[in-house]
């Protein structure tokens, strides 16, 4: 049988409004810019990827525009006319054309695979290795800020039983304030819920040596990134001392920097990103690294709509052990959707379609109304 080729290659910015503010430590979002990819196959299959970033150039080294210009001038035409099949080839083929970019490489891997699915009537997490479940907890991320309207969110999605992880962010306040609001948060919610914390590189060593103790002698289950990702003897330091187990997110910007990370002992938990590895198949790689050197993981995500979400779930489902659950809760912070098979969440779980692919397509009318022009 002949192989497909892939025949074309595009990137489309899709602005979506957000069901309120979320407030990080280094920006505040109020609409979510999402990246969505369409590679076209030959045989008339279409693979469907997406590559989003929290908070642009705040936050990475690509933003939504970068991501974009990018896979149209660059990633895309090294990819037209190769087989479509052959997804080892086609992502050596990226990396050989252009160094890091991981947030486009991801998406257009998630596509490669999508495709690849549709092709095979297989779903992505059996291309992927196979399923060990077929859904995924999903935590809700705090990050209005206001100490009483985020225990009322809890409260609500306790009830809905739709989270009962929570994280909060913080960093962006003075320490005894961001610490205040989290402990009033936590004797709120009690053993009903479980609280952690997300600093995203905001604290010094002297602030995370308090806050850390802090936070742990008031039941607080994880503490993210609290120091810079360049820091690493006191991310190794901070990792020693801390009683509540502290999990390296910024620090993993690719699979390289994983094996780094736990050869030094600087995290005790990992955060899993597929567009921050290059890909759903990257991030398994990442997670080998760490389940070999017996630290735990998480689920984690960059505010991506259904497409990413998804393939990122496609992934942590063929997981022996996701000890921290996920944070797959982007479509929920979105007002609108634009595929025509919304994701469902249920029972704190993200329930993942065993469908061809990703197991979704485009709703094109929903496309065209919030692509960018």
């Amino acid at each position: 049988m002949t192989s497909a080729t892939i025949e074309s290659i595009e990137a489309i910015l899709v602005d979506l409004p957000t069901l309120r503010p979320h407030k990080l430590a280094m920006h505040t979002i109020s609409q979510q810019t999402l990246v969505i990819i369409r590679l076209r196959c030959s045989d008339g299959v279409e693979g469907l990827g997406e590559s989003t970033t929290v908070g642009g150039l705040s936050y990475a080294y690509e933003s939504p525009e970068s991501i974009k210009a990018n896979i149209d001038t660059h990633l895309a035409p090294a990819l037209v006319g190769m087989d479509a099949d052959n997804v080892n080839a086609a992502m050596q083929c990226l990396d050989r054309v252009a160094k890091g970019n991981t947030f486009a490489k991801s998406g257009l891997e998630t596509a490669l695979l999508d495709a690849l699915g549709k092709r095979r009537g297989l779903a992505v997490s059996e291309l992927l290795g196979g399923r060990m479940r077929d859904s995924v907890e999903v935590g809700w991320v705090l990050a209005s800020g206001d100490t009483a309207k985020d225990i009322a969110e809890a409260e609500n999605r306790l009830d809905q039983r739709r989270h009962r992880i929570f994280k909060v962010k913080i960093g962006a306040n003075p320490l005894e304030q961001d610490l205040k609001h989290v402990v009033a948060i936590k004797r709120a919610l009690g053993d009903r819920a479980s609280v952690r914390v997300d600093v995203n590189q905001y604290w010094d060593e002297s602030q995370a040596i308090r806050g850390c103790q802090v936070l742990g002698d008031n039941g607080i289950d994880l503490i993210e990134q609290p120091l810079s990702r360049i820091n690493r003897p006191g991310q190794v330091r901070l990792n020693q001392r801390s009683p509540t187990p502290i999990m390296a997110d910024e620090s993993i910007e690719s699979v390289e920097d994983a094996f780094s990370l736990a050869a030094d002992g600087a995290a005790s938990v990992f955060a899993l990103k597929i567009a921050k590895n290059g890909g759903p198949r990257a991030v398994l790689r990442t997670a080998q690294i760490a389940e070999a050197a017996g630290i735990s993981l998480y689920g984690a995500t960059m505010l991506e709509g259904t497409i990413g979400t998804l393939a990122s779930a496609h992934a942590f489902l063929t997981l022996k052990k996701l000890l921290w659950g996920t944070e797959l809760f982007g479509p929920l912070l979105l007002t609108e959707e634009i595929v025509t098979e919304p994701p469902v969440y249920r029972d704190f779980e993200l329930h993942v379609p065993n469908t061809p692919g990703l197991g979704l397509s485009l709703d094109e009318d929903r496309l065209a109304r919030f692509r960018r022009p």
